[in-house]
């Protein structure tokens, strides 16, 4: 079967497929380190068990995403066999919740684990933490893969309606005919997005006041600077990642927009930030996690020797 790629297309794969593959590189190496260590002291704390599912997540993220990429922009036609899209979509919306989800769990634990307030209902999560992660990262699996049964069931009525993910055209002229299932699936989806997003703007932000104001209290007692220093370091590092999420959120709402209004390019446009997003963002927790940093620094210096 012939391939018909546009220079902007073929351009737009390349882009891609660099960032699918380095953001698969970087969690794959998130998880090695992980479950070396796992390997070695027989137990994980829960935050190791957060990242390691929230790579293993990105990882299957971007490798369905790529593949879906690749067939719309190169062998479009493959889109249009039974179940394969239907398939495709489902996989890459249930590890997307996924990886969205587990993210939001993250920044979650680290409000917790780190932000200092004398409600007693948070003293009791700060206690109880450890024993809520389990529960938590199974919520969020049930959640995900909930949605992608709603996915693989919304793009088999966009199939019978002669629709499909890379043509939507005419999506609100047909929606008229479309029953009230699709139309509360739909609902569904979108309520998933910013659901996360409200537990990490709400997490991020009553961390980084928690940091703000003990940063202030050791600046009045003249404390040492280290401790002052990781303060910061934290608020900087919390704080990139409630910029990256947002702007990831945005991109998120952006593309169902182009989706709907079939433009393509555009779609294909903003998909270039959400595959970089995985991988940035788990750069960003490699440098802020010590065990992780050290294991690349020394992959790094065996490299660089070599």
């Amino acid at each position: 079967q012939q391939s018909n790629v546009t220079s902007s297309g073929a351009i737009i794969l390349a882009i891609i497929s660099l960032e699918a593959f380095a953001g698969m590189w970087i969690n794959a190496f998130m998880v090695c380190v992980l479950c070396i260590g796992w390997v070695k002291k027989k137990t994980l704390n829960s935050n190791e068990k957060i990242l390691l599912l929230l790579s293993c997540s990105r990882i299957s993220f971007l490798c369905f995403s790529w593949i879906y990429s690749f067939l719309s922009i190169v062998y479009l036609d493959y889109l249009h066999v039974p179940i394969t899209l239907q398939l495709l979509a489902s996989f890459q919306t249930f590890f997307n919740y996924s990886n969205l989800w587990i993210s939001a769990c993250l920044c979650v634990f680290y409000c917790i684990k780190i932000a200092n307030f004398r409600n007693s209902f948070f003293i009791y999560l700060k206690v109880k933490i450890d024993r809520i992660v389990p529960w938590l990262l199974l919520g969020s699996g049930v959640f995900a893969l909930s949605i992608g049964i709603v996915t693989y069931d919304i793009s088999e009525i966009l199939k019978s309606n002669n629709l499909n993910f890379t043509c939507l055209g005419h999506f609100w002229e047909t929606s008229i005919r479309m029953d009230k299932h699709f139309l509360s699936s739909f609902f569904l989806l979108c309520f998933g997005y910013a659901a996360s997003f409200m537990a990490v703007i709400f997490s991020a932000v009553s961390l980084l006041f928690s940091l703000w104001r003990h940063k202030c209290k050791m600046q009045t007692n003249s404390m040492k600077d280290l401790s002052m220093e990781a303060h910061i370091r934290a608020m900087k590092s919390i704080l990139s990642f409630l910029v990256m999420y947002s702007i990831n959120f945005a991109c998120l709402v952006l593309s169902i927009i182009y989706i709907m209004m079939n433009e393509i390019t555009m779609t294909h446009l903003i998909s270039i930030y959400l595959y970089a997003y995985p991988g940035v963002h788990s750069l960003i927790l490699i440098f802020s996690n010590p065990k992780l940093e050290k294991a690349l620094l020394k992959i790094l210096s065996c490299v660089k020797c070599e």
